[in-house]
């Protein structure tokens, strides 16, 4: 059973789009880069509010310039309006197609943990890092049944260890310092 919110924007709404939409929740993931955890997964309630949608179908045929438009539309949906414009029209083209535009099959569909890694990563714009992020949320905040969850899950905190606001803040603030330590070491 899906949470009523997911805790990575501070907005109400944008957070319970996140945990009722599975699009959204992929799509705030494919933002998640450069840019705070808040902006990122601010973007999905941003984006169906100016397109009217956030159906993968219906964003996979979408002229490209119109939902670029929509991603630079003040304020921008990101930092990188052009190129994220075009990984979430990747991402929504990849779920139409393998998916039937239903992203929940994702995970629904999946034979065990490692498969649904596998179909995460198989993903534009979910790299290692987004995957693991992902499979904690589904596991321990959406209650996912799946045989490996031990094989897959990642030792070290994610993104969807945080269960709160104070949580985020914590999970920030550890990010923010494993990244200064990294500038300091390398």
């Amino acid at each position: 059973m899906p949470p009523d919110r997911l805790y990575f924007t501070g907005d109400v709404e944008a957070d319970a789009l996140l945990a009722r939409e599975p699009m959204a929740l992929l799509i705030g993931f494919v933002l998640d880069q450069q840019v705070t955890v808040q902006k990122a997964f601010s973007g999905p309630l941003e984006l169906r509010r100016r397109l009217g949608t956030l159906d993968a179908d219906r964003i996979a045929a979408m002229d490209p310039t119109t939902l670029e438009k929509a991603f630079r539309e003040r304020p921008a949906l990101h930092r990188f309006p052009g190129s994220m414009a075009r990984r979430t029209q990747e991402l929504c083209s990849a779920v139409s197609e393998r998916y039937g535009d239903d992203a929940a099959r994702i995970w629904d569909e999946a034979r065990d943990a490692a498969d649904l890694r596998r179909r995460l990563l198989e993903l534009p714009g979910i790299g290692g890092m987004k995957a693991d992020g992902l499979l904690v949320i589904l596991a321990r905040r959406f209650g996912v049944s799946l045989d490996g969850w031990d094989a897959v899950l990642p030792d070290g905190p994610t993104l969807g260890d945080v269960d709160s606001e104070e949580a985020l803040a914590r999970y920030q603030a550890a990010k923010r310092a494993r990244k200064s330590a990294q500038r300091a070491g390398g």
